[in-house]
């Protein structure tokens, strides 16, 4: 009997301890045993509430694997698509023997460069590629339009090689800029493992965080963004090998020198530092003394000089009759793509919404408009969304837009240099284009101007079958001195002469 007593009494305990293990997990939640077989303990066990620390301690192997399991996701996560992108394999590329491979220039980008379309370097590519891939300091001198991008973006990949932390620098003026240059490396280095990104103000900050999270080789940045990133301590310019400073002589006129040379001094001074620009004043030259070693200088052709693919044409109007002659002017050009340039950003969206109610498919970009609709509004000039382009001198400079037909001034720049800058936008990579200019009683004087600048004369036309107002400009502006047939006038009524 005592023997089956003791039996019994045993077998209670075990069957009791088995309930134990998951009754903190539940006991825990609800306080109440999680089976009959111990119903007997709860009331010793609730007892130790103070338990709890000796249930945590039963318990604390349960919560572990969350803490545990927690970092897992997180930490990783920063660096999972870091360890994926390394791993992924290159894709193959064909053995080349090109123009840009006889310059120094690996398969890899020269296979990219293929697919864009190029197969002739420019001359300012020629003169730049083998002395950056020297490691020298260049000062590039160009007009818009002749391939400087690809100039320094090009022998900085092949520098670069592979894989690593933030080793290249671009400083450019504006956002627009920044965005194409970006565009322009990221096009090139396809065929490699290399990254870039870009950072501008206007927008937020957490998608330019996390792609520098993920790991960059190249830096596209404006000034004030990056000096925001700098003084955070999220950037540092420790390691940057190649420093770019494109657009230098707009970059002073914007005002950002003070916040380029803070960048500068932060950029170890064992760097290779590029300046490319479209024009190079005085000023420039003494920022160079101070920034560069020795520099390579590169002058492919006349500050003021425009691309011999373009041809010029001066259309005299009155100022009420301008945009009837704009519009007469797209009825009677037969164009791909068309950039029209005005003075201001009233004016810009005065001619849009005209052109819009005249059937036109058009964007507009100027410094009113934000940051995304100038982003959607060069994206569908691009894609050939919109047939047309109204901007202000925001999309003069340096903007590569590829098979710009025509370029059509509603209004004549103030600033001769302007004028190049505009017509820059066409004519480009050694194709043919079209610049227009209305000009009026007011502007001819702006316009002969422009004619003393770039050293030539320009054709002053008249439209066929356009009803004009008669103006003195006709005679004394630019076109040949004829005089016109029954000149009508808007102050002549019914036949009072």
């Amino acid at each position: 009997m005592l023997r089956k007593f003791l039996s019994k009494l045993k077998q209670t305990f075990k069957s009791g301890a088995a309930p134990a293990a998951p009754k903190p997990a539940t006991g825990a939640k609800h306080g109440k045993p999680a089976s009959r077989e111990g119903a007997h303990r709860p009331e010793r066990k609730p007892a130790p509430h103070s338990g709890q620390s000796g249930h945590s301690g039963h318990a604390r192997p349960a919560p572990a694997p969350r803490p545990a399991h927690a970092p897992a996701r997180t930490t990783p996560a920063a660096h999972t698509p870091r360890a994926a992108h390394a791993a992924k394999p290159l894709p193959e590329v064909p053995k080349l023997a090109t123009a840009f491979t006889a310059l120094g220039l690996s398969d890899r980008l020269a296979y990219a460069v293929q697919q864009k379309g190029y197969e002739i370097p420019t001359p300012i590519q020629v003169q730049a590629i083998p002395v950056v891939l020297a490691g020298k300091d260049v000062i590039g001198s160009a007009q818009t339009g002749t391939g400087k991008t690809a100039a320094f973006s090009l022998p900085i990949l092949q520098r670069l090689g592979t894989h690593g932390p933030i080793r290249c620098l671009v400083l450019e003026p504006t956002r627009e800029l920044a965005l194409q240059v970006e565009e322009s490396f990221k096009n090139y280095s396809k065929y490699t493992d290399l990254r870039t990104t870009v950072i501008y103000g206007g927008v937020g900050y957490g998608k330019q965080r996390e792609d520098l999270a993920h790991g960059m080789d190249i830096l596209v940045a404006t000034p004030g963004r990056l000096l925001d990133f700098m003084e955070q301590g999220e950037i540092r310019l420790d390691h940057i090998q190649t420093l770019v400073l494109d657009e230098v002589d707009r970059m002073l006129d914007m005002g950002f020198l003070p916040d380029v040379k803070r960048i500068v001094a932060k950029v170890p001074k064992s760097r290779q530092t590029l300046f490319f620009t479209a024009t190079l004043p005085p000023e420039i030259e003494q920022l160079a003394a101070w920034a560069l070693r020795d520099p390579f200088k590169i002058a492919v052709s006349r500050e003021r000089s425009t691309a011999e693919t373009i041809t010029h044409a001066f259309y005299p109007v009155v100022q009420a009759q301008k945009f009837e002659l704009l519009a007469h002017l797209l009825e009677q050009t037969q164009y791909h793509s068309v950039i029209i340039f005005s003075r201001t950003k009233s004016g810009a969206d005065y001619v849009a919404s005209r052109l819009k109610q005249a059937g036109h498919t058009c964007a507009v970009m100027h410094s009113d408009r934000s940051q995304q609709e100038r982003v959607d509004a060069l994206k569908g000039f691009k894609s050939g969304k919109h047939e047309v382009l109204v901007a202000t001198d925001i999309a003069a400079r340096g903007l590569d837009i590829a098979d710009v037909s025509h370029v059509i001034n509603f209004d004549v720049p103030e600033n001769p240099e302007d004028y190049v800058h505009r017509i820059g936008r066409t004519g480009r990579a050694q194709k043919s284009g079209d610049a227009f200019t209305l000009v009026t009683e007011e502007t001819w004087r702006d316009a002969r101007s422009i004619e003393r600048f770039i050293g030539m004369s320009i054709d002053w036309k008249k439209v066929d079958g356009f009803n004009y107002t008669y103006s003195g400009i006709f005679d004394g502006g630019g076109m040949p001195q004829v005089a016109p047939e029954k000149p009508k006038s808007r102050l002549t009524r019914g036949g009072r002469r």
